[in-house]
């Protein structure tokens, strides 16, 4: 604690994009709810100072992480909140997930101002997206469909859509509505055609995980059934040792009693995709991931996430 912070305190670290600003706010008025105190702390990640190529380019994880990873381990942040699809599954020593809240939308949308719906694309559509794991998906559904990579916060790529830069959009639903810009989804894109991220949708909260005081408060905003399903999902993730920009996609949601996670590897090209599925109870969410990946492995999943690491 600097000496002007009360001990009591908690310093939220957050990113300073609109999106990353949303969900720190919404985090700290769940806190301030439950009568803590919290103050946000500015932080400027390598995502964020490097906004045009691809994110792999940068170095691919944990490119909108790391340095708030850096600020809890050295004491200058307390809680860092994190959209979780963008947070690697690789464990930090001295650090720790403390609460996944409810999960809010979880798939993509597009966003187009001249063609209302995906099926009414003409053939050599230009589609903007930075996500190899979307642009392989719809490439498997529409070959003759163009992309190019479209990197910025949701407002920059926006505009780059309204200079007409492309003719198309794909986006998070969840991003659009947490910035309340729902009204310029086209058209919420089914699942079947393009399954989710690895905990699209979902913010992890991240503490040190000897902070018996900022744990407890946090995990007040736990919620068990998102927690069991992006637990699935990352660890399908961590087996298949693909990392958050291959093109993996998987979808987890507990309906009763039962945890159900559908997966899917795609080739970049579009030229193959593999589906997997099966269901085990909340408890069993890690080895349900494991198994899932399994399948997929067993049938060349290995195989096209390698192709998405060639170069070219």
């Amino acid at each position: 604690m600097t000496k002007d912070t009360p001990a009591s305190r908690i310093r939220l670290g957050t990113r300073a994009s609109a999106l990353a600003r949303w969900q720190a706010q919404w985090v700290a008025g769940r806190l301030g709810e439950l009568g803590v105190d919290v103050v946000l702390v500015p932080i400027t990640t390598t995502g964020d100072r490097h906004r045009e190529g691809s994110i792999g380019s940068l170095g691919g994880r944990g490119v909108f992480t790391k340095e708030l990873q850096m600020a809890l381990l050295e004491g200058r942040i307390d809680l860092a909140v994190h959209s979780l699809k963008d947070l690697p599954t690789e464990e930090v020593p001295g650090l720790c997930l403390a609460a996944v809240p409810e999960r809010g939308l979880v798939g993509d949308a597009m966003v187009s101002p001249r063609h209302a719906s995906f099926d009414a694309l003409p053939s050599g559509a230009l589609l903007g997206t930075g996500s190899l794991r979307r642009r392989a998906q719809l490439l498997y559904a529409r070959p003759d469909l163009v992309f190019d990579d479209v990197r910025g916060n949701v407002d920059t790529r926006l505009r780059k859509l309204d200079e007409g830069r492309c003719d198309a959009l794909i986006l998070a639903q969840a991003g659009l509505e947490r910035l309340g810009l729902g009204t310029r989804v086209t058209q919420r894109l089914p699942l079947d055609l393009v399954m989710p991220a690895v905990g699209q949708g979902a913010l992890g909260l991240e503490t040190r995980a000897e902070d018996g005081r900022v744990r407890s408060a946090v995990e007040k905003l736990d919620h068990a059934e998102t927690h069991a399903a992006v637990l699935a999902e990352r660890s399908l993730l961590a087996a298949l040792l693909g990392g958050c920009l291959a093109p993996i996609a998987a979808w987890g949601r507990v309906e009763g009693r039962v945890l159900t996670l559908s997966a899917r590897v795609t080739h970049p090209s579009g030229a193959e995709q593999l589906d997997a599925e099966a269901s085990a109870a909340p408890e069993q969410a890690i080895a349900l991931g494991r198994q899932v990946a399994e399948s997929l492995r067993a049938r060349g999943a290995g195989r096209l996430i390698e192709a998405a690491r060639q170069p070219g």
